[in-house]
């Protein structure tokens, strides 16, 4: 017997097939950036899956703001680090 109900990874491939007319639209280099957001949602689809409270584009979207706020956090801390060293 096959699956019924559509996996998270399945709907968020079809939510990138969706938004491919927006991605059209973008310059090369947001495409680029765009793609690497839909890259970090898939580094969380487990958690995405887990979330039965939201729609699985909505959780996707919370995926991709972790992982910007994790890249913001590295980044401020080497700033931090960087800092140190002129003074």
């Amino acid at each position: 017997m096959g699956r019924t109900v559509t996996t998270v990874t399945r709907q968020l491939q079809e939510t990138r097939r969706m938004l491919s007319g927006f991605r059209r639209g973008l310059r090369r280099s947001d495409q680029y950036v765009l793609d690497g957001l839909f890259a970090g949602a898939q580094n969380h689809i487990a958690a995405i899956g887990e979330c039965e409270s939201l729609l699985p584009f909505e959780a996707a979207l919370l995926a991709i703001l972790l992982e910007q706020a994790k890249e913001i956090s590295t980044l401020n801390h080497e700033i931090k680090i960087l800092r140190g060293r002129l003074e």
